[in-house]
Formats: structure tokens, C-alpha cells, sequence
């Protein structure tokens, strides 16, 4: 790596070893270039210079006086029982008025030494009144030496730094190591083009560094940030265009369905027309399909938009030219169900080479890590065969064993559930590369899709199939209105009374050890765990759901009886499934029109709306309770009463991501790398990363090795170094 050596110097030689340590332990920062790019959280004023005899209360100021007096007292406190506790009391004066300052316990014997009568000093701090007289509790101070005129001036100006910190490093320990490290900023090299640089009137890398570091105006910082957002968006795009463009260079197998072929059978075959989204979107599919370099698409819809009809139609369309498709699931309850639903969906088309298989028929097979032998046997056999043309299946798809006759095209769903290690190992299964398309049913607002899956295009599915029923959702609030609650068991009583079925779900399975000392604070302030389905399920029974059928389903059942257990509530056996978030995607059973959330507050945003996603499926209106207890003014309900007010995934996506920082949606759509944006913020950046990947796709087409920009080659080395190497196909 050509790093400018300056940044690459360990700040172990810089900074000593002891600091160094807590520094790579707590900030995970090495280098000077990674201190140089920790960056202020915020700024404070230090105030401008006061006069003691107008001093405003309850304000931060700055003033430059004279000590006057200082005395040291002893006193006894709870703390020091035997009167050794200390307080120094030092007045100061500026000729306009008098003021106190006071300092305590060990934090006095700094200021003892320094703060002589006769002293000029310059001191910060918050005014605040004791006995009746101001006082400043432990200020900053600087000490003023000869004139000292121009350094009053730029102290007291100055914005003061506050740096993101740990209980192990405060922020000033920050500010001071920054301030060592700062002149290497000089030598840091620019990864932007200089035309790019110009064009935008953006300041040079150095200067920017500096002026984010050491602003002396609150425009230095906006010019710094400014320019900071554009490395950070730049460097990140152009990452992904030259992901996107080594892909483009791959060999495919163009597949193209014939006029007459499994899909035109299957088409023929559908009890209901295709939204023109979904038209729409198969076309887009179709035609990358036929090209000869590999698909690389991201499928994102609403909840229930149909976007499992799409994938199977491009599956079709693969096997109709000869190839096979593999589904690629998270979870075995999700496989067996997306299994079940195809075959139902195919019928006779699924039979190929059974009895009754129609004439293009093919063969649909599942395979999960928990089947039996002889079935594995059987499905890794018409798989290498080429018999299926069609395998649904879980990370067992992935392992050495599992060998295709021909894998032209791999579906993934639910995309933030895999990390790239498992794409790639699926998309290695093919002769060539397979075409490869994604699908998420958790809506992402247009930025995050160009910051995170930036290197797949992206079609959208936006309109409902018809048949879809609305849902309505409302929040209980438990504590504040326990009849609510009972009234929401009435609710699920009626739905059961009129032939339908209902899902309750909550946080928890049961069966966990709690550790006691691992509570969060949300726990403790609560003090009771989450609820969970065992305990839940065994209240319901006895209680308000007497008489009806409930069944509990959770991740650590047995494959086997979980598939039992979704087999007889889709079959209308259940009246009522408690479960956990097993069943937040693509469980689907139209009869089951009724939820209760018990903790909904414990549930992100998108999964509140994932789950809910499953109720309405069918021809009666849907209805989704959540339940809470937390009080009516808290973020929680506020979160809740988002959710119950719109059904649109991307409005709520957006509110998601307000509420928490990117660094949290990026760090989970990047299997735990460290998010590496520090300034950009992908909700309100949206117009410096639209441009910033139209400018990516330029630089990559004209040079993508980028020989001409070794600022930027060196940029992508530090953002792709070993543990982001994941960053660029998030799991």
C-alpha cells in the first residue's frame, strides 16, 4: 500500500504506548490517519469575554482576571468522615467586579499550586449561585503569561472540540492527542479528483482535516463537514462501481424462456392477472436475464406485494433455457413454506417426471440441514442430475456437497440475513456465474438501497395485489388502560367465532436462563423481562382464550415440529399460534386475520411492520393489536403510533432510520462491519450521494484501475482493509 507513511504511523510512537492502547482498544483507532478522521462530535463556545460585574446565570463564560485570594479548607462529608475533606476557594478580580471560584477533593491541589494571589489567569465555566454569591465550580483555566493580549483573543474565540469519548479517554485527552497528531494533516493525500474538488468549490483535504479539528469559526466547520460528506460518499461509490463494473466484465449464459415453454404453462395456469408492478419488474428481470454478463438486481416490495410471483417467474424462465434455480432462504420454517406455496402454485408443473407431471414439467425439491439422509440423498441426486430445475433451501445449499447441473440463477431472500461469504460461495456453484437476484421485503428508502446495495440495481414493487385486504392497527396501551387489553382478547375471540385465526407474539421463547446482571437499562426501569410464548401461551389458555385452540411455535422447536405446528395452523387446525418473530417473513396463511404484539415497544419499526405483514392475506380485512406498557409521552410510543398510523414500508423505513443513527442500519447490513460513515448521514445526504455515484460511475468507466488518482486508490484501501472487506456485499 502506498500510504503517505505520516498517516500510517502508529500512534503507539506518536502518542506512548499507554495511550495508544486505550485508544485501540476503546476507539479502535491505530494509525495518525485514524485520529485524524475521529472527528468532533460537536463544538462548544467557550463565550466570549465577560466583565465579572455583568455575568449572565446558568451560562458558560469565559473571563480573564486576577487572583486576588486563595484559601484551602477542611471539612468533614460522608465521604471523608474525619474531616479530610478539601475545598479551595480562590476570588478573582477584574478591576469591574469580584467572583468565586471553588474547586474540591483531589481536584485541588493543581489549582493550589498555580493560582497564587497575583496570578493572571483566563477561566471557563458555568456560573452558577451559591449562598447567594456566584460562583464558577471547578472552571477551565489557562494561565496568562507576559501580555498574553492576542492569546486571550484566540482563547476565549476558540470552538472547543468535543470528541466522541469513553469512560477511558475523555474528550479533552482526544482534543490534546488530536492536537499532537495535527500537523501530519498537511501531508494527507486527496482522494478526490481535483476537477471533482474544483468543480464543487470543496476544500483540500489538509485544510479540511484542520478545519474540523481546530475551526476558528463555526463556517470553518461547515466547510470542513461539507467536505468531509463528499470523501465519505465518493470513496464509498466508487467502491461499489467498481464492484458493479468488474461484475459487468463476468460471462453469463443468456437465459431466455421460449413462447411455449414451463412459464407460459404457468402463466396460463394463474386463477389472477399480474399487477402492472409486477409486470413491469419481470420485464426489467427478463431483459438482464438475456444478457450475456450476470444479473445483479435487488427486488425490495412491501410486505405482500407479490414479489415471491416474480422470483418464481424468473425461475421458470431460467429452467425453460436449460438452467436451474435456487431459492435461498433464511430460515428452514421459511424454506419448507416458499417449497409448499411454489408447489402449490405449479401444481402438475412440479411433477416433472411423476405420474400426472404435465408435459414441461419439472421437478421442485427443498433441502434444509435437518432432513433425513435418504431425502438429502434424493435431492442432492436431482440436483446434480439437473431432474430439478427448481431448489429451495437454507445454508445447506451452500455446503461443499451440494453440486448443480447447470446453476443459471439464484434467488436470495430476505437479503440482510446473508453476508457476501454465502452469496458468493452459492453464485462459485455455477459453470459460469449465475444471475443473481435479491429480494427484500423490508422497504429501504432510496439512499440507504445506493449506499448499501449499491452494487444492484434496483426494481421496486410498490402496489398491492388485488384481494389484498387493509389492515388496521391500533397501539394498547396496557398499564395506562388494562380494559383495553381484555377488550383486544374479545377481539381475538370474535375473529375465532367467525372462522378465522389469529398469531400473538412476543419478544421472548421462555425456556432462557435470565441473567440477572445482563438487564438493560429499559429492563430495569421496567423491572420485569420481555415477555415470552410459554409463559404467554399457558395464561391465554386458562384465561381469556379459554376453549380455543393455542399452539406455541419458536426457533429452538425441533424442524420437524415446527413444520408440524405451521402445518396444522395453515390447514385452520389452530385457532390461535403464540410465536415468536419465527413467523416475521413469509409465512402465509390468508385465513389468520388477527395479531397481538405483547412488548411491541421491544421491536424495531420494520419489524413491527414485517410482522403485521402477515395478517390480511386473505379476503377479510386484517387487524394488528400492539400491545405496551410504556407511558404515553416515550420515544417507544411514539415509534408504536408511527406504525399504526401508515401502512406505507418505505414511509415507516424512513422513520426508522431517523430514529436511530445509519451507523446502526449500515453496521447491520454490513454483517458487523464498523459503519465507516462518521459525517454523512444517508437520510439527509441524499442529494451528495446521488451525485457523488454518478461522479463514481464516471471516474470507474474512464479509469477503472484508477492509475491516475492514487489519493483514491489509497482511500479505498483504508475503507476496504481486511475486516470491511464484507462492507461491499452486505449480509
Amino acid at each position: 500500500m502506498d500510504l503517505v507513511p505520516a498517516l500510517e504511523e502508529p500512534l503507539k510512537k506518536v502518542l506512548g504506548p499507554a495511550t495508544a492502547k486505550v485508544m485501540a482498544e476503546h476507539l479502535g483507532l491505530h494509525t495518525v490517519g485514524d485520529l485524524l478522521h475521529h472527528y468532533p462530535r460537536r463544538y462548544e463556545e467557550r463565550g466570549q469575554l465577560t466583565h465579572l460585574a455583568d455575568l449572565p446565570m446558568d451560562e458558560h463564560v469565559t473571563v480573564v482576571a486576577q487572583v486576588a485570594d486563595a484559601r484551602l479548607h477542611t471539612f468533614a462529608s460522608a465521604k471523608a468522615p474525619r474531616g479530610k475533606g478539601q475545598r479551595l476557594e480562590v476570588t478573582i478580580t477584574d478591576g469591574s467586579g469580584r467572583l468565586q471560584l471553588v474547586f474540591f477533593g483531589n481536584g485541588v491541589h493543581k489549582p493550589h499550586k498555580e493560582l497564587l494571589p497575583g496570578t493572571r489567569a483566563m477561566f471557563a465555566g458555568k456560573v452558577s449561585v451559591f449562598n447567594r454569591r456566584l460562583q464558577l465550580a471547578h472552571p477551565a483555566y489557562e494561565l496568562l503569561r507576559g501580555d498574553g493580549e492576542e492569546a486571550v483573543e484566540t482563547w476565549a474565540g476558540a470552538l472547543i472540540p468535543l470528541y466522541p469519548a469513553t469512560a477511558k479517554l475523555e474528550s479533552w485527552k482526544i482534543g490534546k492527542a488530536v492536537q499532537t497528531v495535527l500537523p501530519h494533516a498537511r501531508e494527507a493525500v486527496d482522494p478526490l479528483p481535483p476537477s471533482l474538488r474544483e468543480g464543487r468549490g470543496l476544500v483540500g483535504l489538509p485544510e479540511a482535516l484542520l478545519k474540523i479539528h481546530r475551526p476558528h469559526t463555526p463556517a470553518d466547520v461547515e466547510d470542513a463537514r461539507s467536505r468531509l460528506k463528499w470523501d465519505e460518499a465518493f470513496v464509498l461509490q466508487v467502491a461499489l462501481a467498481r464492484r458493479r463494473h468488474a461484475d459487468a466484465q463476468l460471462p453469463a449464459v443468456a437465459r431466455r424462456s421460449g413462447p411455449d415453454g414451463l412459464l407460459a404453462a404457468f402463466d396460463d395456469r394463474l386463477p389472477f392477472t399480474l399487477t402492472d408492478g409486477q409486470k413491469k419488474v419481470s420485464k426489467e428481470i427478463f431483459d438482464d436475464l438475456a444478457t450475456e454478463h450476470p444479473m445483479h438486481r435487488l427486488l425490495q416490495g412491501e410486505v405482500g406485494s407479490g414479489k415471491t410471483m416474480v422470483a418464481l417467474r424468473a425461475m421458470l424462465a431460467v429452467v425453460d433455457s436449460g438452467g436451474q434455480a435456487a431459492m435461498l432462504a433464511p430460515t428452514e420454517v421459511l424454506a419448507q413454506q416458499h417449497h409448499r406455496s411454489v408447489v402449490e402454485m405449479m401444481g402438475e408443473l412440479a411433477e416433472g417426471g411423476m405420474l400426472g407431471g404435465a408435459e414441461h414439467a419439472t421437478k421442485v425439491v427443498v433441502l434444509t440441514g435437518s432432513m433425513g439422509a435418504a431425502a438429502r440423498r434424493q435431492a442432492l441426486l436431482d440436483l446434480v442430475t439437473g431432474e430439478a430445475g427448481i431448489v429451495i433451501g437454507t445454508h445447506a445449499l451452500i455446503e461443499d456437497k451440494v453440486q448443480f447441473h447447470d446453476l443459471g440463477l439464484v434467488v436470495v431472500d430476505e437479503q440482510h440475513r446473508f453476508g457476501v461469504e454465502q452469496r458468493d460461495a452459492l453464485r462459485g456453484k455455477g459453470k459460469q456465474p449465475p444471475h443473481l437476484l435479491v429480494m427484500t421485503a423490508t422497504p429501504i428508502p432510496r439512499t440507504v438501497a445506493m449506499t448499501v446495495f449499491g452494487d444492484l440495481e434496483t426494481s421496486v414493487l410498490d402496489q398491492l395485489p388485488a384481494g389484498r385486504s387493509p389492515i388496521a392497527s391500533h397501539v394498547v396501551p396496557a398499564a395506562d388502560k388494562p380494559h383495553f387489553l381484555a377488550r383486544a382478547w374479545e377481539r381475538v375471540r370474535e375473529e375465532v367465532s367467525n372462522g378465522h385465526q389469529a398469531y400473538v407474539v412476543c419478544p421472548r421463547i421462555g425456556d432462557e436462563e435470565i441473567d440477572p446482571r445482563k438487564k438493560s437499562a429499559e429492563d430495569e426501569a421496567e423491572k420485569r423481562p420481555p415477555l415470552a410464548v410459554l409463559d404467554v401461551a399457558a395464561q391465554l389458555g386458562a384465561g381469556p382464550l379459554q376453549g380455543l385452540g393455542v399452539e406455541v411455535l419458536h426457533g429452538r422447536m425441533a424442524p420437524d415440529d415446527k413444520d408440524a405446528v405451521m402445518r396444522r395452523f395453515a390447514a385452520g387446525d389452530t385457532d390461535v399460534l403464540v410465536a415468536t418473530t419465527v413467523i416475521e417473513v413469509g409465512v402465509n396463511v390468508p385465513n389468520a386475520t388477527a395479531m397481538v404484539i405483547m412488548d411491541a415497544d421491544r421491536f424495531g419499526v420494520s419489524q413491527l411492520h414485517q410482522l403485521r405483514g402477515r395478517v390480511g392475506r386473505g379476503s377479510a380485512p386484517g387487524l394488528c393489536l400492539l400491545v405496551t406498557e410504556m407511558p404515553e409521552a416515550s420515544p417507544a410510543r411514539q415509534r408504536l403510533g408511527a406504525v399504526a398510523a401508515t401502512l406505507d414500508g418505505f414511509e415507516l423505513s424512513r422513520i426508522d432510520l431517523e430514529q436511530r443513527r445509519e451507523g446502526d442500519v449500515l453496521g447491520q447490513a454490513q454483517s458487523g462491519a464498523r459503519s465507516s460513515l462518521r459525517v454523512l448521514a444517508v437520510i439527509d445526504d441524499e442529494e451528495i450521494i446521488t451525485e457523488a455515484r454518478q461522479e463514481a460511475a464516471a471516474v470507474v468507466a474512464a479509469d477503472p484501475e484508477l492509475t491516475a488518482l492514487p489519493g483514491l486508490r489509497t482511500a479505498l484501501d483504508a475503507l476496504l482493509d481486511e475486516e470491511r472487506e464484507q462492507y461491499l456485499e452486505k449480509g
